[in-house]
Formats: structure tokens, sequence, C-alpha cells
């Protein structure tokens, strides 16, 4: 079993990485294995609705790390998606890749558990965790509990250390993501492995 973490902060060593860690860490005392995919300062594209990910199975657009993480998103289990606050929102680089990933890899993910991370100096936390979620909730996916809502503050990642509430809720975030991982392990082959499916329909306002 693997979890795939995406760190949408341009600080490779930042307060996003630092909760990123502790989920790591707890996820291989458990014995799951994790990757952390760090977005740093690439440019991203951001998605212009052109649906041609439809067509061709990855996003048109190849000179920006959304192919090459949705390569690795075929492979995990499980996923955490981290940003860190700007101006009380995600970052918009992290915006703009999972608008794309999710278009063009989303049915990889689908029923499959995760979490989202949001990490700030003060404050803004709580509407950028709404955003993340929103892909989450969208794409039929399990979202990972916890003691209190994902996110850890501090202006760097040393005082990120200091959040001591934080720490405990990135690690019950993994202890949870480890539980779902087993519980959907164990599923396999039964009719408890997905859902009786609901076929989608879209309802236009303006007729």
């Amino acid at each position: 079993m693997k979890v795939l973490m995406i760190n949408g902060s341009t600080h490779e060593n930042g307060t996003t990485a630092a909760a990123l860690k502790i989920i790591a860490d707890e996820l291989k005392a458990q014995g799951v294995e994790s990757e952390i995919f760090c977005l740093g300062t690439a440019a991203v594209h951001s998605c212009t609705g052109c649906m041609g990910c439809q067509k061709l199975g990855k996003c048109v657009f190849d000179d920006d790390p959304v192919n090459v993480l949705g390569e690795k998103v075929k492979q995990a289990d499980g996923y955490i998606f981290a940003a860190p606050v700007h101006y009380a929102s995600p970052s918009g680089a992290v915006v703009a890749l999972l608008d794309r990933l999710f278009y063009a890899y989303g049915r990889y993910m689908k029923f499959k558990p995760a979490a989202s991370v949001v990490a700030a100096r003060r404050a803004g936390t709580t509407a950028s965790y709404d955003v993340l979620n929103k892909y989450i909730q969208i794409n039929s996916m399990l979202q990972v509990p916890s003691t209190y809502w994902n996110m850890v503050f501090g202006a760097n990642a040393k005082d990120t250390e200091q959040d001591l509430e934080g720490a405990t809720v990135m690690r019950a975030i993994a202890s949870n993501m480890v539980w779902l991982l087993k519980l959907l392990e164990n599923a396999k082959g039964t009719d408890l492995e997905k859902p009786v499916l609901i076929e989608k329909v879209k309802t236009n306002f303006i007729r």
C-alpha cells in the first residue's frame, strides 16, 4: 500500500513539508509506504476547459508536472493534498495543478481515501481547507477523518514543530488513512469493494 502526498508549496522544506513529514513518519510506523511530490517553483498552466484530456487520457499541456504526477496517481492507494495559505486561499499553483489533475486523472483516484492539509502562519486555513476538500468530495473519494481540522501553524518549519496539536492531527490522519486502506484491501473481490454506482445527471439552470 502506498500513499501519494502532494506538497503544493514553493518551499520544499517549509511548513507544509513539516506537516507531511509527520504524516509520512506515522504511515511508515504502521507499515505503509509514502511518497511526497513537491510542486516547488514549477510553473503550472491553468485549466483551459478544452476537454482534450478526455480524448488523450492525459492533459494536453505536457511541459509542467501534471502528467508526471498523473502517472504517480495511477499507482497510489491513498492521497494527501497539501498546500500553504496564500491570501486566505490555497496557493494558486496547487489549485491550477489539482484542477487539471482531477480532470485528466480523477478516475484513478475515485473511491480511494484522501485527506487535505493546509499550513499557515496565522489565518485563512479554514477557507483554504474547504477549497481542497471540494476536490475530494466531487470525485467520490473517501475523506479521511482526523481529530480536528487538518491544519498546522507556523511561519516556518521550526515554528510548526511547536504546534503540538497540529502534529497530533497529522498523526491521526495517517493512522486513519492506514485503517481505511486496510478496510479497502480486505473488501477487494467482495460486493463491498465499491458502492452501487449512481449515474450522474447534469442540470443546466438556463434552458
